[in-house]
């Protein structure tokens, strides 16, 4: 079977299947246990509209899921079937922001698990600017802008409440004029991944800030 599952929604299938966990470890009645993992069978299969019988199979045991062990394993288990974000080179990023001179990709980039992310950021201490790289509609998209970190805060991204700092994108909004736009987003890019469970405020944040 092909990969499907994009990482956002492996991301939201984590985050039901926690609940689930906490639900058994939490509540003692059986009618409200069946409610709460049935609605969350009915809640993943709800990602995928054009599901096959097969993907089906694939993801229907989390009604059967109660601890910790085997929430793990089914996890584990659906990482085969997640899309990997596309590779990035330097070649990438050259094309991707040509008026960068130098530009590195980050050393940690290595580290990064690319079926658990669905946008690439970093902060380029030489330039002093953070980097995002965002695969919006089947292309992929560069954005730099400043980036200057405050303090706890909602993530334009993610949603999440974590280190977030404003990043400014400078974009074009008439033949020679030009516009600064942006939103707080989190500081660590990695902790903004895991925490996206859906693309709906990504590809909202792309279209603002994107030339």
């Amino acid at each position: 079977m092909e990969t499907f599952i994009r990482s956002d929604q492996y991301q939201f299938i984590k985050f039901q299947v926690k609940n689930l966990v906490h639900a058994y470890n939490t509540v003692k009645d059986p009618n409200v246990l069946k409610a709460v993992k049935f609605g969350t069978l009915d809640k993943i299969l709800e990602l995928f509209p054009e599901i096959t019988e097969q993907q089906r199979l694939l993801l229907s045991p989390v009604t059967e899921i109660k601890e910790d062990s085997q929430a793990n394993q089914y996890v584990n288990e659906l990482k085969d079937y997640v899309i990997p974000f596309k590779t990035i080179t330097e070649k990438t990023v050259s094309k991707l922001f040509p008026k960068a001179k130098k530009l590195k990709l980050p050393s940690s980039l290595k580290e990064v698990n690319f079926k658990e992310i669905s946008y690439l950021g970093w902060y380029d201490i030489r330039s002093e600017k953070k980097f995002l790289i965002f695969d919006y509609k089947g292309k992929l998209i560069g954005i730099n802008g400043t980036f200057r970190q405050s303090t706890k805060g909602i993530c334009a991204l993610c949603n999440g409440h974590e280190e977030v700092g404003l990043f400014m994108a400078n974009v074009k909004s008439g033949k020679e004029t030009y516009t600064n736009r942006g939103n707080y987003i989190c500081t660590d890019s990695l902790t903004c991944n895991q925490n996206l469970r859906s693309l709906d405020k990504l590809e909202q944040f792309v279209e603002l800030v994107k030339k």
